[in-house]
């Protein structure tokens, strides 16, 4: 009986998977075809004369970066290197870089230009991912770093049954991955066309192939350096400009709030809630998909595995709540200031009315205005530097996904050397590096923060339900782990086709089928019911086994015994 449960319980995940697969080709198809989901805050990409302060300063980090990446890739001898840096990153390195990996496009960029065009309803983007770092701080990053080796994956794989678990937290994984990466690559593109005068299509390009470099030749150890020296200059850059606006002022907050609902063609609508988010489902929705989506995402998750012990990521943790939730204040400032100074200023807009470059780079307008030529050319060039730390994190965790996760312990059940895991993993990122390139055509014309939303509406519905049952409730099974991975995917992706960005601004109806963007307050608590259902129900011999190996993966979780320590460089 047992065994027949388990091949009906195969075929089924095999079943699942392939219309999982098909639904993410749909869904890429089909947003690859919109044109506006965030059509309030985007506008024409026009190409701008060349900034050489700009160029000079970009092809000093980028050559800054290569050096960087040729050091780290002498170092850089074992699977071990090249997915965890040997574990040998301090708390603060590491700290600053997970930040770093927030401080993105998508944060600097696409949140700027959210604020600018909604006000108050695009602050719960910040305020939605500063709630989820106390969680992961005292219940998650200890645990993590005491189960796993280099991804999240291997913890969720540690007492449950290998191959079926693994395959379907991969597939989550990547789909994250690969919306993620979307959102750094439109908003590479628009800064480099609007920076440089180049082509939309060579500028994303241009950003595969240094991706590519970053993670084939240096690994964690490159990567790492790389968004941590961008998060300090961003940090610096943010920092300035959020000064020249509050001294524009005269350091009242009060003052900033009242011109820009002065200048906002909303008014005072832009200090409240309904701008964008119409509804409490949609809040609830929105604010669930930027809390527990940070809990799932693998690029970030892999980083608690960069350091020696768990006390050194619970540390990193920290110091990374705290530069991130310093960074989010100055963007609600910059945003808010540059409705003053950008929103009716005609050097920023185009003979139709529309803002150059589009809504996401208003940010980059504002420090021109604040700063200058110069400023301007420091934060276009710091700006580019954050999407390709960010996108050489995401294709890494991309990577290890492939070649350590499905490839190595999967499929050839960990009999690979080192050395051809490496080989793998590099294949897999000059792939993951042409995915980047299509799909970052394909999206062109979304708005960066609400595409990366939808990576997070994913890491939500899937990976974090897995993850965070896994480490604390004994009665979780493989089956279980399967039925909520695969209920949390086919909602998360399936109710995004059905809501208002597919259903009415791409397939043209006139309603809805789902009524919001954001799908998570119906697919992540359904994804908890099916694992906490199919789980119940599974009374077979290997049920017992998982459930009974908990009790020495709580050992394990909570002491550390047996985990590697960090490698020397």
């Amino acid at each position: 009986m047992s065994k027949l449960m388990n091949n009906m319980m195969g075929n089924l995940m095999g079943k699942m998977i392939k219309l999982f697969l098909g639904s993410v080709l749909l869904t890429l198809s089909l947003f690859g075809a919109a044109h506006a989901a965030g059509g309030d805050i985007s506008g024409a990409v026009v190409k701008q004369p060349l900034n050489i302060s700009a160029i000079i300063m970009f092809l000093i980090f980028v050559l800054a970066t290569l050096g960087i990446t040729w050091w780290a890739a002498s170092k850089t001898k074992t699977k071990d290197d090249f997915y965890a840096a040997g574990g040998g990153i301090t708390p603060w390195q590491n700290g600053t870089a997970i930040a770093g990996d927030f401080m993105s496009a998508a944060t600097f960029l696409g949140i700027t230009g959210a604020i600018y065009g909604f006000g108050f309803d695009a602050m719960i983007l910040a305020v939605g991912v500063m709630a989820a770092w106390p969680v992961i701080l005292f219940m998650m990053a200890e645990r993590i770093r005491n189960l796993g080796s280099y991804t999240f994956i291997d913890v969720v794989s540690y007492r449950l049954d290998k191959k079926p678990i693994r395959i379907i937290s991969a597939i989550g994984s990547l789909s994250v991955v690969i919306f993620y990466l979307i959102a750094q690559m439109v908003g590479a593109g628009k800064l480099i066309q609007l920076l440089f005068g180049l082509d939309y299509v060579y500028a994303v390009i241009l950003v595969s192939f240094l991706m590519i470099c970053y993670v084939s030749f240096g690994g964690m150890l490159a990567t790492t350096w790389v968004q941590l020296i961008k998060a300090v200059l961003l940090l610096i850059g943010g920092t300035f400009i959020a000064f020249m606006v509050m001294k524009s002022f005269n350091f009242n907050v009060e003052a900033i709030l009242s011109s820009a609902v002065d200048i906002h063609p909303k008014g005072a609508a832009i200090l409240g809630p309904g701008l964008w988010l119409k509804d409490p489902i949609a809040i609830i929705s929105i604010a669930l998909t930027m809390m527990f989506g940070i809990m799932g995402l693998p690029h970030i998750l892999m980083r608690l595995f960069t350091v020696k012990d768990a006390k050194d990521a619970r540390k990193s943790v920290f110091v990374a709540t705290t530069l991130m939730g310093y960074f989010y204040i100055l963007i609600i400032i910059i945003g808010f200031g540059a409705v003053t100074f950008v929103m009716n200023n005609p050097d920023y807009h185009d003979a139709a009315g529309n803002i150059l470059g589009g809504g996401n780079m208003v940010a980059l307008h504002l420090t021109q205005y604040m700063g200058g030529d110069f400023m301007l050319g420091f934060m276009s060039a710091v700006a580019f530097a954050t999407i390709l730390a960010v996108v050489a994190g995401l294709t890494l965790a991309g990577a290890a996904t492939i070649a350590h996760d499905l490839y190595s312990k999967t499929f050839k059940k960990g009999t690979v050397s080192s050395a051809e895991e490496i080989k793998i993993s590099r294949i897999a990122t000059f792939a993951l590096g042409g995915i980047a390139v299509v799909l970052g055509i394909a999206f062109e014309h979304q708005n960066v923060a609400f595409v990366a939303s939808m990576a997070l509406a994913v890491a939500a519905s899937v990976n974090f339900p897995i993850l965070i049952m896994s480490i604390y409730w004994s009665n979780m099974t493989t089956r279980g782990a399967i039925a909520g991975g695969v209920v949390g995917l086919i909602l998360s992706i399936g109710l995004i086709i059905l809501g208002p960005g597919v259903w009415v601004s791409v397939l043209g109806n006139a309603e809805p089928i789902f009524p919001q963007f954001y799908p998570t307050f119906y697919s992540m608590p359904l994804a908890f019911i099916a694992i906490w259902v199919f789980s119940l129900l599974d009374k077979s011999a290997q049920a017992e086994k998982e459930k009974a190996l908990f009790d020495e993966q709580l050992v394990r979780s909570e002491t550390g015994i047996g985990i590697s320590g960090a490698s020397n460089h």
